[in-house]
């Protein structure tokens, strides 16, 4: 079965690689990160422990790996979310609240699919900052500690997460082939993409730091970053959060 992005272990940046670029004021992704090479383990074990343990597949029609899917990427979008709101109210600047704006879309239309398909929300009952996964609650303190350092760590955060939850969504597009939720994760990717080069863009004019990405290959982050804004339907948290980047 195919692994998904997990939160366990920590980014070391490699000392040789910054040597190389020779560019000390360029942005690395905060240390305290996890390493996007082994993220793809535990959290995975432990969401299709919980499908099989905690919820029942009342549509036979999807498979434990798009239950699980849709389980885990509900949360995840909750993380973003409870972290941006957080990032807003420590510092302060618009984009968190406005890109906080569109992850709740991102996981209201993740939540629609869940109630489609007659799975309960593992979401539904928790409060701002807790998770059911323990994983994706052990990522979240641990990013939420991060970005109280400051605002380029805040906003280094964000763009890592962005990077990460493009990545689990293109996992989760290939254990499907039902219609209606590939509308749903293609639309959530767009929406990270743009929250990436919103984020990348506020940090610039912020700190005068380039980002550095952690998890995306430099190629894929190039093309996304000299992209333009893409459009997407609904849930797709469009643009750049409603008025990110130029709003800070």
């Amino acid at each position: 079965m195919k692994k998904i992005i997990k939160i366990t272990t920590i980014l070391s940046i490699s000392l040789a690689a910054i040597a190389c670029n020779g560019n000390p004021a360029q942005a690395q992704v905060p240390q305290d990160l996890p390493q996007a090479s082994v993220i793809r383990n535990d959290v995975s074990s432990n969401v299709e422990t919980t499908t099989a343990s905690k919820y029942s597949i009342v549509n036979s029609s999807l498979s434990d790996e798009e239950v699980a899917g849709l389980l885990f990427m509900r949360e995840e979008e909750k993380l973003a979310h409870d972290l941006y709101v957080s990032f807003f109210e420590m510092w302060g600047l618009p984009i968190f609240q406005n890109i906080a704006s569109s992850e709740q879309t991102h996981m209201d239309s993740v939540a629609f699919l869940l109630e489609k398909y007659g799975i309960p929300d593992p979401a539904a009952d928790n409060p701002s900052g807790i998770f059911s996964d323990p994983a994706l609650q052990a990522l979240y303190d641990q990013l939420l500690a991060q970005g109280r350092l400051s605002i380029s760590d805040a906003l280094k955060t964000g763009a890592a997460v962005e990077e990460i939850d493009i990545l689990d969504l293109r996992e989760r597009s290939l254990q499907t082939q039902l219609a209606g939720i590939l509308q749903v994760y293609n639309n959530l990717e767009t929406g990270s993409r743009n929250h990436l080069r919103a984020f990348v863009s506020v940090l610039e004019k912020q700190t005068g730091e380039d980002y550095t990405p952690g998890y995306l290959t430099p190629e894929d982050y190039l093309q996304i970053i000299s992209s333009g804004v893409e459009n997407a339907g609904q849930g797709s948290g469009d643009g750049y959060g409603q008025g990110g980047p130029n709003n800070n």
